[in-house]
């Protein structure tokens, strides 16, 4: 189980957001809640008080300038997880693992570098995740702009928002979510 303090690098992906209610349709204890659609770049991450003005720079610099146009084609199932692979952001979450070597995605459950997608269904009963990826599959393509990532970290409450890092070549760098 995730710890509070726990902080994760995402690139929310509101039009993914249908997928995700579609699924907690046919099955709402696969679906997470707490954070809306999203691709994880790198999760965990630091722990939330480690979080300063120092790391989020060199997060920053380890991103690409933006926005990043993603096109959600295909679905992924393996048991009871259900995704959808995001390529276009593979770049992205493989310099940020770069700028944090210390920290590997998925405690290494997945390799050093796995590839980045969106998860639809996470431990969904075998009927259940057939039908969500059967209907996640109709409805793709979908193409979409990320044009920031967000540092979020696990509170007693569910996940919040820490920081936001834009994309835009002129926009600010970093701005904090929270004081």
């Amino acid at each position: 189980m995730t710890q509070v303090g726990t902080t994760a690098v995402l690139a929310l992906v509101p039009d993914a957001g249908p997928l995700l209610d579609a699924a907690a349709r046919v099955d709402p204890r696969a679906v997470r809640t707490g954070v809306p659609a999203h691709a994880a770049l790198l999760y965990p991450w630091l722990a939330a008080d480690e979080v300063g003005e120092p790391e989020l720079r060199l997060l920053r610099a380890a991103l690409p300038p933006g926005p990043l146009r993603i096109r959600l084609a295909a679905v992924e199932r393996r048991g009871g997880f259900v995704g959808v692979p995001v390529p276009e952001l593979d770049a992205a979450a493989t310099a940020v693992r770069r700028a944090f070597p210390a920290h590997v995605p998925y405690g290494g459950r997945f390799g050093a570098d796995p590839p980045v997608h969106v998860t639809v269904a996470l431990d969904a009963e075998a009927e259940a995740a057939g039908v969500i990826a059967a209907r996640t599959a109709a409805r793709l393509p979908i193409v979409t702009e990320v044009d920031a990532f967000q540092v979020v970290a696990l509170s007693p409450a569910g996940w919040r928002a820490l920081a936001a890092l834009p994309l835009a070549d002129d926009g600010p760098g970093i701005a904090w979510t929270v004081g």
